[in-house]
């Protein structure tokens, strides 16, 4: 079985910053997430290769990113910026154009952005179409997600935690996860001791009702934590 090649593009690059404001530049935001993003998906999902237009700080043209998209074949694209020009909150564009597999690009971001809304503090600005370069010039379906506004007080102070930045690149492999049907890796086996033998455990609460701890399991696993529930009894 073919690997899914799914390609990650942070915005900006090298001589340009992208936006800047409140002590922040996007192109440095967009690629920590995008980092996140292909390692989280390489470590918990099957059959899946993500390749990044750029690893590091350099410069990319637009046709440049979208013709390393093409040139791999790739299934999908989903381009990270952050958004500036005095709103709040999160929205996603798809290519305004037709062609045909707008349907199955429209479904895609679908879920991809309810997924992100849901797992994340971003208000919701909706679902959106324009006419972007790295959207028009992919062959294949195509997203751009705008993940909250650099200039905007709120949002900023969101984007100046690195908690914050890995829980948005969790939300977009989550998302992407389930608009393409990736299968969870096998968990590793429960057999394989560490070399001590000594586990140290980290309680993050204690509930009387079974309701919600499981809540607190459902919180932490959407942000990345493998938790579970022990039941103790006096």
């Amino acid at each position: 079985m073919a690997d899914f090649v799914q390609v990650i593009d942070p915005g900006h690059g090298g001589h340009d910053p992208g936006a800047v404001a409140n002590g922040l530049r996007e192109k440095d935001l967009t690629l920590k997430i995008a980092l996140y993003a292909r390692d989280y998906i390489h470590e918990n999902y099957e059959n899946v290769k993500v390749y990044l237009t750029r690893d590091k700080d350099v410069f990319l043209g637009l046709s440049e990113r979208a013709d390393f998209a093409n040139r791999l074949k790739a299934d999908h694209f989903c381009s990270i910026h952050i958004n500036a020009g005095g709103g709040k909150g999160f929205e996603s564009f798809i290519y305004n154009g037709n062609y045909s597999n707008k349907p199955k690009t429209q479904a895609l971001r679908n879920v991809l952005h309810d997924t992100i809304i849901s797992e994340t503090d971003f208000a919701n600005r909706g679902k959106k179409e324009a006419n972007f370069a790295v959207l028009r010039e992919t062959n294949m379906s195509a997203v751009l997600t705008e993940n909250g506004f650099i200039d905007n007080t709120f949002d900023a102070t969101y984007l100046k935690s690195d908690f914050n930045l890995r829980k948005i690149a969790i939300a977009h492999a989550h998302g992407l996860a389930k608009a393409h049907g990736w299968k969870l890796k096998p968990k590793k086996q429960a057999s394989k001791l560490s070399k001590s033998g000594v586990y140290y455990r980290v309680i993050t609460g204690s509930f009387e009702n079974r309701e919600n701890a499981e809540q607190r399991v459902k919180e932490l696993k959407a942000k990345g934590y493998d938790a579970f529930i022990d039941v103790y009894k006096k």
